[in-house]
């Protein structure tokens, strides 16, 4: 039995990619339960130049920065272009990912497959959303908030102060 690998310092190295918009309670808590597996772990926005965003990337790239400045296991970073490249560009072998329903089930299980049918070093790990959490999505959010409704129970409170600060 080869045993060369005891003691080795290779790093766990997880990258949780999204576009954030805005970060909602459910991505802090995967964030959370996820960090104590890895080494380090980047929360890197993913950037469509095809996709219309609600909030800027530089405030996206601030709220994450605020949320996780107490982790310093956690580094907060954008990308363009496919995930998986970025995952080899900085040596993660690892993805996170939020599951809150089958719909998401799917569509990851698609996405992981793909990825290790391409690159067979990258993992994904699933987390499946705490029950109480399972219904909150940015899409719901964004929408909460162009309708002016009352977002405090999806977002972190820094980012609902802000927000709502927003709003008037």
């Amino acid at each position: 039995m080869d045993n060369s690998f005891i003691g080795s310092s290779i790093m766990k190295i997880a990258v949780l990619p999204g576009s954030f918009d805005p970060i909602t309670t459910g991505h802090v808590d995967i964030v959370r339960r996820a960090l104590p597996l890895f080494d380090k772990m980047y929360i890197a926005i993913g950037v469509n130049s095809q996709k219309k965003y609600l909030f800027p990337l530089q405030q996206r790239l601030d709220w994450l920065n605020e949320l996780f400045s107490d982790e310093p296991k956690i580094e907060i970073v954008h990308f363009e272009g496919l995930t998986l490249h970025y995952c080899q560009k900085i040596g993660a072998k690892y993805l996170v990912r939020g599951i809150r329903n089958a719909a998401d089930f799917d569509y990851e299980r698609t996405i992981s497959q793909i990825n290790h049918t391409v690159a067979k070093e990258l993992e994904t790990v699933f987390f499946i959303a705490k029950p109480e959490l399972s219904h909150v999505s940015s899409t719901i959010v964004r929408e909460l908030i162009l309708g002016k409704g009352d977002i405090s129970s999806f977002v972190p409170a820094a980012i609902n102060t802000f927000i709502s600060n927003q709003k008037d």
